[in-house]
């Protein structure tokens, strides 16, 4: 069956899923759920991703970054 185009994306979404969606590795997304660093769910021995609720996770690390940078000035040397 093709995958419709105007369907509404699931609220629930697989590993492989999450990791096309934060444009990362599989291998990192593991590394992340093994670290306790990313929302996860498990379902048998699936592990499963609510979709609010990474969009929700990456908007708190894009604001924790943010306070992190300096306000004005210039950038840090990041060569050395």
């Amino acid at each position: 069956m093709k995958p419709r185009h105007d369907a509404v994306p699931s609220p629930i979404m697989t590993t492989p899923e999450v990791a096309r969606y934060l444009q990362v590795h599989q291998s990192t997304l593991y590394k992340l759920i093994r670290r306790g660093q990313i929302p996860v769910f498990k379902i048998g021995s699936d592990y499963r991703f609510d979709r609010d609720t990474i969009k929700t996770w990456m908007a708190d690390r894009t604001r924790k970054f943010q306070a992190l940078r300096p306000k004005s000035g210039p950038t840090p040397d990041l060569e050395h």
